[in-house]
């Protein structure tokens, strides 16, 4: 089945040359393209929400990693979430709801295996990009899994006013962290961390050494750390880790743009002392963990004992000038472009 009042036509963001540094609006272009009709097991989706996130900025490069890079002169890819208008495929009709990746443009023809039915009556569709979607479960796994939390930890967040960040300083509260600390960009965010999220102490990074607003807000330590950011933050973690810690790397926002390695932390043989554990974490390791994660965090979310934040951009057009805030660090919660 078909809605016969498609356009012909959909735009979409294409990377044409790979950044050196910080993306600059050359190195993209929003492009028009003819939209194809799905084939046997696709679906066509008219996307309603899209996520930009910080982990796309490795894709624009064309270094080896966990993820293919973005093609040049093609459509680059994101989740999106949005309303089935035509159907090829068994068991999703016209007018479903699906979670997938053909992000960065208005329509997509995507594999039905690929795309996930979501119900909007269950979540804003929006929180399916994040507090319900890969960002949140980002959250959860890597606390639970990946740091191994356990009731009566002290855990520190860096970012913690982003997505990933302020879901997992909450889930550390609500399963009985000793204390959760978290740092963040501006005196607003550090406001809402403690204010609205229930974090214990919080500082902004900006107004003195990390390793020394850490120990202010951590005096007895952590036992966790959750780093979203890297660099001076997690020197500063190793210097206030417990015996036996952990510390959960998700995320590098601070050397992303980097045209440079950056230096690692001098203090790594304090982990020797402290018999401290580093591990990184991808969420495409911990799918196994969906069904647990929406059954306890929808119930959060629903009862209002989980907040979460988003900040909306409205438009395509402005799809790029989203991604590039998340880099500078302009957003509260969860990056969203609403098209």
């Amino acid at each position: 089945m078909t809605d016969s009042a498609l356009p012909a036509t959909s735009r979409e963001w294409r990377l044409l040359s790979r950044p050196v540094g910080w993306p600059k609006p050359e190195d993209f272009e929003l492009a028009e393209t003819e939209i194809r009709q799905p084939g046997s097991g696709e679906v066509l989706v008219r996307n309603e929400y899209l996520s930009v996130d910080p982990y796309m900025r490795g894709r624009m490069s064309a270094a080896k990693s966990y993820v293919a890079p973005f093609e040049l002169g093609k459509a680059m890819q994101g989740g999106a979430v949005g309303e089935v208008v035509a159907s090829g495929a068994e068991g999703i009709a016209v007018g479903d709801h699906v979670l997938h990746f053909g992000g960065w443009r208005e329509y997509a023809t995507v594999d039905a295996k690929q795309a996930v039915k979501v119900d909007p009556e269950a979540a804003p569709l929006s929180a399916y990009l994040g507090a319900l979607g890969m960002t949140g479960l980002t959250a959860y796994a890597g606390l639970l899994r990946t740091a191994a939390f356990k009731e009566g930890d002290a855990v520190f967040v860096s970012g913690a006013a982003g997505a990933v960040g302020s879901q997992v300083g909450q889930i550390a509260r609500l399963k009985g962290a000793s204390r959760v600390i978290g740092s963040a960009g501006s005196d607003d965010k550090v406001k809402l961390l403690v204010e609205e999220y229930g974090f214990d102490a919080a500082f902004n990074y900006k107004n003195g050494p990390v390793g020394e607003q850490l120990r202010t807000a951590a005096p007895d330590g952590v036992d966790v750390y959750f780093d979203n950011v890297g660099g001076e933050h997690l020197e500063a973690a190793i210097g206030s880790l417990n015996h036996g810690g952990r510390i959960a790397i998700c995320g590098m926002i601070s050397v992303y743009n980097n045209t440079e390695p950056a230096p690692g932390p001098k203090n790594l043989a304090r982990l020797i002392q402290t018999r401290g554990r580093i591990e990184g974490l991808l969420v495409g390791d911990h799918y196994d963990l969906q069904p647990q994660f929406v059954q306890e965090v929808g119930a959060w979310i629903r009862s209002g004992e989980l907040k979460y934040r988003e900040t909306v951009v409205e438009g395509i057009e402005n799809n790029l000038e989203a991604f590039l805030g998340v880099l500078r660090g302009d957003n509260t919660g969860k990056m969203i472009v609403k098209i």
